[in-house]
């Protein structure tokens, strides 16, 4: 049978040869791409977080995504350190987490990454900490415009807040923390980024937000690459629409659904996903989402992405 397979071929023209040759390589490429997904969705194990430190910090902890991960790290039996601008909120979160899980310790610290003294407060912290092993971090805090609006017409002062909380403080709380996790030699840092800045090749009239988390990205990339070998696991995940408060009034996003899971949902995939790649989407719906997109040309997503903005400033 193969022979006769290898005969049939020498008979062929050589362009015939070359494409069912680039063919097979291409459907080649695309199953192992497709059974890898299917394994790091559905079947790869969770790290023991553990593993990297008994404490977990989080940032913007009150609500959403950040507010679904506390819960979830306290599930996974690691005693959490809550950041939010919000007191009054924290202590809600906390006695929440309490409540279901007895036997977490929470320190709770109340910082406002949009507020002139980030470092200040960064500093208290850090001090207020010193000695505990802080073997995971969530950079969740984040922001965006108040409405779809093109560049010239963006305050200084909005996009000043989003460079304050989305990159400055990201970027001082990180710095804060990873000295500790470089002199024991384990940790993860985990930094949410944006399909805004990703997944779609432009994110028109939300420029500065996806100039932000395009720098969250890329900074997550290199720390990858500069402390692996300190045994520190850096990632950036990459989340679509998610059900939360911020989605909802950017977005009209009013409810979960297949592709736009609530944010405990989400972040039951995004816990299984921490310490693995330098990137990624945990969420199996935003990544088929992630994949169309990629086979789409560039101009049609710019298109398409133009024309959300200028109906929800219609809106």
């Amino acid at each position: 049978m193969l022979s006769t397979c290898f005969i049939h071929l020498k008979t062929q023209p050589w362009w015939i040869i070359l494409l069912s040759l680039l063919g097979f390589l291409s459907f080649f490429k695309n199953s192992i791409f497709l059974l890898k997904w299917i394994f790091i969705t559905f079947f790869r194990k969770p790290k023991n977080l553990k593993k990297y430190g008994t404490w977990a910090l989080i940032t913007g902890s009150t609500d959403g995504i950040g507010k679904a991960f506390s819960f979830q790290l306290a599930k996974k039996c690691l005693n959490l350190i809550l950041v939010s601008r919000n007191l009054s909120k924290l202590k809600n979160v906390t006695s929440e987490i309490q409540a279901k899980y007895p036997n977490t310790l929470i320190k709770i610290f109340e910082i406002d990454f949009s507020g002139p003294n980030i470092s200040a407060g960064i500093l208290e912290m850090k001090e207020a900490i010193k000695g505990l092993d802080v073997g995971v971090l969530i950079n969740n805090v984040g922001v965006t415009y108040p409405s779809a609006m093109f560049f010239h017409e963006v305050d200084e002062e909005i996009w000043m807040n989003l460079v304050r909380v989305n990159v400055e403080g990201t970027s001082l709380i990180t710095r804060g923390i990873i000295e500790g996790m470089v002199a024991r030699k384990k940790g993860a840092i985990v930094n949410i980024g944006s399909g805004a800045s990703i997944v779609t090749p432009s994110h028109p009239l939300y420029a500065v937000y996806a100039a932000t988390k395009g720098y969250i990205d890329q900074l997550s990339r290199c720390m990858y690459v500069e402390y692996k070998h300190y045994g520190i696991d850096v990632q950036c995940q990459v989340p679509l629409y998610v059900s939360t408060k911020m989605a909802s009034r950017v977005a009209s996003v009013e409810r979960p659904s297949v592709f736009i899971p609530s944010a405990e949902k989400y972040v039951e995939s995004a816990v299984g996903s921490i310490g693995y790649e330098a990137r990624c989407t945990p969420y199996w719906g935003h990544s088929i989402q992630w994949w169309l997109a990629s086979i789409l040309p560039d101009a049609v997503l710019d298109a398409w992405r133009l024309s959300i903005g200028i109906n929800r400033r219609r809106g």
